[in-house]
């Protein structure tokens, strides 16, 4: 009932350019979103207008251009750089004799092949049922239509009712094990917290590179690859930065221009991670031609979900394929860092979003020369799981003498988890 494109079908691309910045859209983005889809583009249809048409947003002139587009090319689908109204799409629908998808199903279509997670896909899942729920009456039309009244309802509103009610259901469903899964996040925040452990969030336009850098700094095996929405689902590693300890860098979905409404309310649980972070990375593309508006999408978005203030270090990658750019820290009048510039890609200059981040989120380090005595091999085991061990030895007597670099905050953790009396094992 709810058939959309499959990879690999034939498509026509629908663009057009209006004069209010706020509905304009990238055809160039719109060909990468396709490309991302699997799709062929066959042919791209291009107009300007002042406003959208009520019936085919495109005008009638254009409608039957793209018709004749469709029938000629033996189109598949008709791909719209723009959201449609259910009337629209359905009036389309029927004049090219072919299934038509806007800007928003396709980033939802895109959305469904990502999720890999059980809670991605759910959310996903939960996106889509919203907007299907307002196409409802597309997928019946082919059925008879009466007048209403008892035991004369036709059995195309009898369908749409059962429809209805089971869409609602579904989502009800779905709402409730994301609440279960959102649960156990918010317990694993809870846990971080009380360890006053930092939590870093990658946030940026989607395909700016976060995914690399997120592999660059904890040498994970996240999927990264050059095309839109790469990554969905969020994944959360330890790193250990100088100065700080232990850290939580959370890589998160990337933002798009005009993200459907329905995309973000869906994925908020798991967007948590970045409005209770410590500091967001933002990451730039800076070989990208429209950084500075793709900037404002991301600020855009960050305010939609409750983390507008929450402070931002820049990361201006990509500076390897932009000529005369070298790594470096850019601070503000304070001397803070406020934007590194490097290269995830070449791993170029990460040795300096380290030294931003130490600098950014460093407390005060204390030092300690430390006895164990072999009984308290737990406690120096403790010592290296937050790597903050810089010398070992041992005695005639079989003491572990250690010398530890750790923030306050850790030792002051490690007095108060600890039974055994820590600061007596303090030497002089």
């Amino acid at each position: 009932m709810f058939d959309r494109y499959k990879a690999g079908e034939q498509a026509i691309l629908v663009h057009l350019d209006f004069p209010d910045e706020n509905a304009r859209e990238d055809l160039q983005e719109f060909e990468l979103l396709v490309s991302s889809a699997g799709i062929n583009s066959l042919n791209i249809i291009t107009g300007k207008r002042n406003t959208p048409h009520t019936k085919f947003f495109v005008g009638s002139g254009k409608a039957e251009e793209i018709a004749q587009a469709v029938s000629l090319y033996k189109a598949d689908v008709v791909l719209f750089n723009h959201a449609l109204s259910p009337s629209q799409e359905k009036n389309i629908e029927a004049l090219c004799e072919c299934r038509v998808v806007d800007r928003t199903a396709l980033i939802l279509d895109i959305f469904a092949q990502r999720a890999r997670t059980h809670e991605g896909k759910l959310q996903v899942e939960l996106a889509q049922l919203r907007h299907m729920s307002t196409r409802l009456i597309r997928g019946w039309t082919h059925l008879e239509r009466q007048k209403g009244g008892i035991g004369l309802r036709g059995p195309g509103e009898t369908q749409l009712e059962t429809d209805r009610r089971l869409l609602h259901e579904r989502m009800v469903n779905i709402r409730k094990r994301l609440g279960k899964v959102e649960k156990q996040r918010q317990q694993g925040r809870r846990a971080r917290t009380r360890a006053e452990i930092p939590t870093l969030s990658l946030v940026g336009y989607t395909n700016a590179g976060k995914s690399t850098l997120f592999n660059q700094i904890t040498k994970a095996d996240v999927y990264a690859a050059d095309q839109l929405f790469a990554t969905l689902d969020p994944t959360l590693r330890k790193i250990n930065i100088e100065d700080v300890g232990r850290a939580i860098l959370a890589d998160t979905v990337g933002f798009i221009r005009h993200l459907p409404h329905d995309l973000v309310a869906a994925f908020k649980a798991t967007l948590t991670e970045t409005r209770e972070a410590e500091l967001l990375l933002h990451v730039i593309d800076i070989s990208n031609d429209r950084q500075t508006e793709n900037i404002e999408q991301v600020e855009e978005v960050l305010k939609e979900i409750g983390a507008g203030e929450v402070p931002q270090l820049l990361i201006c990658n990509k500076i390897d394929v932009v000529e005369n750019i070298q790594p470096r820290i850019d601070r503000d009048d304070t001397g803070l860092p406020i934007r590194v510039w490097l290269s995830a890609q070449k791993d170029i200059g990460i040795e300096l979003l380290f030294q931003a981040l130490s600098e950014r989120l460093g407390k005060k380090i204390i030092k300690h020369s430390l006895r164990l005595p072999a009984s308290e091999g737990k406690l120096r085991s403790v010592f290296y799981q937050l790597n903050c061990i810089e010398e070992e030895s041992y005695d005639e007597n079989g003491d572990c003498l250690l010398k530890v670099k750790l923030p306050e905050r850790e030792w002051n953790r490690l007095i108060k988890l600890d039974e055994a009396d820590i600061e007596g094992f303090i030497e002089s």
